[in-house]
């Protein structure tokens, strides 16, 4: 992409009321990394690398997602800065090691962003009205397979190759079942599908317990269903999600109950603690 369009949309941003100008906090915290990587700086700091530090950028943004669901302002503030601080510290990684900096992220986040946004920065009137989530998906769709094809690599990607596969194991089965149903893979309705997850069951039934293959077709059973919720139009994650967290809150006011009895929770029977249960459900 040019640098003369990326400069027009930006000066064309620029004249807008309330555009964002400077953000000199965000230079502050760069120059804060930076330094921490100095020759005097951190121990800690200096000695980490990309690979090192994998895990924290997936545990804070897990974390900012959590105060999201929370509702928690304060708190995804806080979690918005670690993931922040993942990426400006991985980035002065790869300065120190002569590859790229921050500025150069930035330039290709944007140059990026303006590109797969014809309908916004491009020749709209062209493009036709684009007024739904779905017909801006296509776009990105459609300028990635440009991106690609103006690389010169003639081998073309399969359906799933971007699909990452460190995502946890029920987001990547979303993505990955999405695709190959746009491709035409796809069970004509969602009864289909519930008469897979019953064959996916039996099959899982007829395994040695606890083996490999009885593993394996738990697995199954579990992509048949993740399957269920995308034809219900169900974000499975979220809907496990909201499940953990319910469980999570029944389970905190039985044990504030049990405290009240003078008890232990572990110490109660398995009688008493459906008991409890139902108490709870009751009360919702």
């Amino acid at each position: 992409m040019s640098n003369k369009l990326v400069n027009q949309v930006d000066q064309e941003t620029l004249e807008r009321p309330n555009a964002p100008v400077t953000h000199p906090e965000f230079d502050r915290l760069v120059r804060t990394i930076w330094r921490l990587r100095q020759p005097d700086g951190c121990p800690w700091d200096k000695e980490q690398t990309h690979q090192s530090i994998t895990k924290n950028m997936i545990e804070e943004a897990y974390e900012a997602v959590e105060a999201i669901a929370q509702s928690d302002v304060a708190h995804l503030r806080e979690e918005l800065g670690d993931v922040l601080e993942q990426v400006l510290l991985h980035t002065q990684i790869a300065q120190d090691q002569g590859e790229f900096d921050i500025d150069d992220v930035c330039r290709e986040l944007n140059e990026k962003l303006v590109r797969r946004h014809p309908h916004v920065f491009g020749d709209a009137a062209a493009m036709g009205a684009v007024d739904t989530a779905g017909q801006v998906l296509d776009i990105w769709d459609d300028v990635k397979k440009a991106e690609r094809a103006a690389t010169g690599d003639e081998k073309k990607p399969g359906l799933l190759d971007s699909v990452p596969v460190s995502l946890p194991a029920l987001m990547q089965c979303q993505k990955i079942s999405k695709r190959a149903a746009k491709a035409g893979f796809e069970w004509e309705s969602v009864d289909d599908v519930w008469r897979q997850v019953a064959e996916e069951r039996r099959e899982f039934e007829a395994e040695q317990p606890g083996s490999a293959a009885a593993t394996e077709e738990f697995g199954d059973i579990l992509f048949a269903l993740v399957n269920v919720a995308r034809h219900e139009g169900i974000d499975a994650e979220e809907a496990l999600a909201t499940s953990n967290r319910k469980f999570r809150r029944r389970w905190a006011q039985m044990e504030q109950m049990a405290r009240d009895e003078g008890v232990a929770i572990d110490e109660l029977s398995t009688a008493r603690l459906n008991e409890l249960w139902d108490q709870v459900k009751a009360k919702e």
